[in-house]
């Protein structure tokens, strides 16, 4: 199992992550609030950054496709179709993406694709019918970091593919927040049966204040991994997981969302000065 957290924004999440989620946050407020009197449940985004020098510098393609009701245009009656296409794309556009999204990011060479091919009028289960599974690179943290493979739906926490995935962000989180990495992946490993872990690894990517071995023994120190004990502290045996069915797992500061609590950074930065 693996956890992440990085310092490209305040929640210390990937970037390009977090403003996926809040894009699609904002559709949702919107929709339920019949300022977009046209929008049905569906809806995906992406969000493109450009690194430079290993730092996000600009946002250099957005994508959102809004789920809507039927256009009124026929569709042979291409000009009255794209009438009302391009109505829903300015709307998406001001109301959302020129919202959420930070003015800064944005330039002249962004390419914005909204509703890219067209109408999406059937959504949810009826378009795409089919148990697939949830999204879990798109519950984590969008491809930045690693993923063990470990669905977390409809498991309860004695599972660590979903426990011990919350563990990790905690700890990585901790770490990024007591300034010790500007990027940091934590891996853990168990054995079925066995209560401390087989393997706890940290990987800052070169951005560490401390080596990654001293990391590592930090973490061992400061954090209790074995799942009986970190279940607890975690309060991870409440009926809380329906939250998680939107939006993500992490970078949500949630009150029920213990894992994304900053309360061992004190306790980092004791370990390292005490050496």
């Amino acid at each position: 199992m693996f956890g992440y957290a990085c310092d490209e924004t305040d929640v210390l999440m990937p970037m390009s992550l977090h403003y996926s989620h809040l894009l699609l946050e904002k559709y949702a407020e919107l929709r339920k609030s019949g300022d977009l009197d046209w929008a049905y449940p569906d809806a995906k985004s992406q969000v493109t950054i450009q690194y430079i020098d290993g730092k996000p510098a600009r946002i250099s393609a957005v994508v959102l496709s809004a789920h809507h009701a039927k256009l009124t245009a026929s569709r042979e009656d291409s000009a009255a179709e794209k009438v009302e296409m391009d109505a829903i794309r300015a709307e998406v556009k001001a109301k959302i993406i020129h919202t959420v999204l930070p003015a800064e990011l944005l330039d002249s060479d962004t390419k914005i694709h909204i509703n890219p091919t067209g109408r999406f009028e059937t959504g949810g289960p009826v378009g795409d019918a089919g148990l697939t599974g949830r999204k879990i690179i798109v519950d984590t943290y969008g491809g930045h970091g690693a993923h063990g493979g470990g669905a977390f739906s409809g498991k309860d926490p004695s599972k660590v593919d979903r426990s011990a995935a919350y563990l990790g962000r905690y700890i990585a989180k901790n770490l990024v927040a007591a300034g010790m990495a500007k990027r940091c992946l934590v891996q853990l490993a168990y054995a079925i049966g066995v209560a401390k872990p087989v393997s706890v690894m940290v990987d800052t990517d070169g951005t560490g204040t401390h080596s990654d071995e001293a990391l590592s023994a930090c973490v061992e120190k400061v954090f209790d991994s074995r799942p009986g004990v970190f279940t607890s502290q975690l309060k991870l045996n409440r009926p809380i997981y329906k939250q998680t069915a939107a939006y993500g797992h992490f970078g949500r500061e949630l009150a029920d969302f213990t894992w994304e609590r900053t309360d061992k950074v004190d306790a980092i930065k004791a370990f390292f000065a005490g050496q």
